[in-house]
Order: C-alpha cells, then structure tokens, then sequence
C-alpha cells in the first residue's frame, strides 16, 4: 500500500544525516492560557459595548499579539464539513496529494515542512495544501471542501478587513489601505495535518515562527499543540474549536511602527494523535510598500512585500531559520 505521508520515508533515509540532539524544549513544562476572548457580536451594539470591543481587540494586539474571537459568522457546520474534508484529503496517497490533477492546482500547493532540514529542531511534522484564495472555485473531486472553503475565505476577508480597520483608525491612519492592498488575489488559505508522530521528542509540528503577513485567521480542532511566546516563556493556548485565533504577522507589526506585536509561536508534535488545522493568511499583493504609517521615528525601514519574502526565504536557505523584521530595522 501506498504512504500518504513523507515523513516515514524521511525518518528512514536522513534521520541519520541530521545532526543530533536534546530533546526539544518544547516537551519541557509550559503553561497553559485562554488568550483573550473578544464577543465580536459587540461591534453591533451601540456604545459603550462598541467601543469597548474595539478597545479589546487594539489591547490584545499590542500586548498579546494573539486573541480569540466568538460570534465571528462562521458555522460550526463549516468548519466541520471542512474537517471531514480535510482528513479523506490527506489521506490519499503521497503521489496524488503531489500531482496538480487532484485539487486542478498548481502541484506546488502541496507542501511537507523542511525537507532540507540539517537538525531535528528545523524539520516540522506536518504537511499542507496552501490554495490562493481566488483558485478556491478551482478545485475539483472535492465539491463539498470547495463550497465550505469559500464560505470561510469570503468570511475570513471579511473578518480580516474589519479587525485591520480597528487597529488602523485606533493609530490614527488611513483604513483604506487594507482594502486596497490586501485583496484576494494576493491572500491564502491554508489546510494543515499534522499526523501522529513517533519521534515527537525531538521534532516540532511547526517550527517556531513568526506570521509573515498583517494577519492570520486561525482556526484548529480540540486536539491543541499551539504554543505561543509572552514574556521569554512559552505558554499553551488551550484548543477551542468553536472559537477563530487571530494573530498579528510581521507586516502588521511594521505598519504600525511596533504597536502590535506579531509573536513568535509554534506548534508540539503529538506522539498519539492528529492534529487539523485551517487557516486564512491577509497578504498584500508583492508590490505594496510596507512603511510605518506613525508620525513617529520609524523601527523599521521601507520595504515591499516582495523584498521582505525573498529575504526570508535567503535566511532560511542559509541559516536554516528565518531572521525576519530585525533584517529591516532602520539604521538612521
């Protein structure tokens, strides 16, 4: 029979090559925190619940980085439709998920995390299916994942504009410029698997990362493993499927001169169970220029959004690890 995964056959033939060590700190003790849960039915009331909610989802962006929204519009029959999906998905085989006929997408949207890893602590058990937004329709063999995946992109771009536009009228700035910048076209869903795995001491599901987009609608199934950073220690966000997890990324926290935080967060290797997530990236289209819109000295120098991947891209390739905005910090 077949594998549906590559990470058998990885272990097998390179697990000797890759340079040992410690198990990972991420076995080690964490904590455990509810991020903070904002009722978005609120933005409907008048005020003071109005203004209240925006002030939640600002303070949570500046101090968390990492909140969680109810209320949000979104189905829990989608997100179930969806999971039903995504398990039959992954499980076909390594050479249908890689052949471009299965989804009638490109064959490079099928994707396993660092194939070149050089040590256990740069490979990531998990595996994914990264769909522009604008080729959902596409998709074909899966009629019902690609109706419940464009019900979640229409309400995810929604939900993305809306939260932008709170944290850019709460700076003082121009909203306008996520609806202008961050159009389908440019944004993408993601499908995530992240199989049972039997050498989870010593690899991550995710590596630790930041986002590098303005924001990232999350949403993950009750099996739990994201871990964030908050003050030098590494928490865990106790799972809640009927909740989305919205996080700030990199271009965000340029944007807005340091205000919001995009944070450094990872996923855990489960040794027993898999793992299904989905989420939504709000990406500018290559060309946007991301500079502070703050009258005050800028952190950050001027750049496009198609310097910044391609610099991420070079530090991975020859650190193995990406550096991120401390590679655009102004030297003036």
């Amino acid at each position: 029979m077949e594998s549906e995964s590559p990470f058998g056959e990885f272990v097998d033939s390179v697990s000797g090559n890759i340079i040992g060590q410690e198990d990972t700190e991420a076995k080690l003790d964490v904590g455990e925190c509810e991020l903070p849960l904002i009722d978005l039915s609120h933005l409907n009331l008048g005020n003071p619940e109005n203004e209240e909610c925006k002030r939640k989802i600002c303070e949570a962006s500046a101090e968390w980085g990492f909140f969680q929204i109810v209320n949000h519009g979104v189905c829990q029959e989608i997100f179930s439709r969806i999971h039903r999906e995504q398990v039959e998905l992954f499980r076909q085989p390594l050479q249908e998920k890689t052949n471009e006929k299965l989804l009638n997408l490109s064959s490079g949207c099928y994707q396993w995390e660092r194939q070149t890893a050089a040590t256990w602590k740069q490979f990531g058990w998990s595996e994914a299916f990264h769909i522009p937004v604008t080729t959902v329709s596409q998709l074909n063999e899966l009629e019902d994942i690609r109706s419940s995946l464009e019900g979640f992109a229409m309400k995810a771009t929604d939900l993305a504009q809306q939260i932008a536009e709170i944290l850019a009228e709460n700076l003082g700035c121009e909203s306008t410029f996520f609806s202008e910048n961050c159009l389908p076209s440019s944004c993408y869903i993601r499908m995530n698997k992240y199989p049972a795995c039997p050498v989870s001491s010593k690899v991550f599901g995710l590596i630790p990362h930041t986002d590098s987009d303005f924001l990232t609608v999350l949403h993950q199934d009750q099996v739990g493993g994201l871990q964030l950073l908050k003050d030098g220690k590494w928490i865990r966000v106790k799972p809640n499927p009927d909740v989305l997890v919205i996080n700030i990324g990199d271009l965000f926290q340029a944007w807005s001169n340091g205000v919001y935080k995009s944070v450094e967060h990872r996923v855990v290797a489960n040794h027993e169970n898999e793992r299904f997530s989905l989420a939504y990236f709000s990406c500018p289209s290559h060309d946007t220029v991301i500079e502070s819109c703050s009258s005050e000295p800028s952190i950050y120098r001027k750049f496009s959004f198609r310097e910044y991947r391609q610099q991420v891209q070079e530090d991975v390739k020859t650190t193995g690890d990406k550096v991120g905005l401390s590679r655009f910090l102004n030297q003036a």
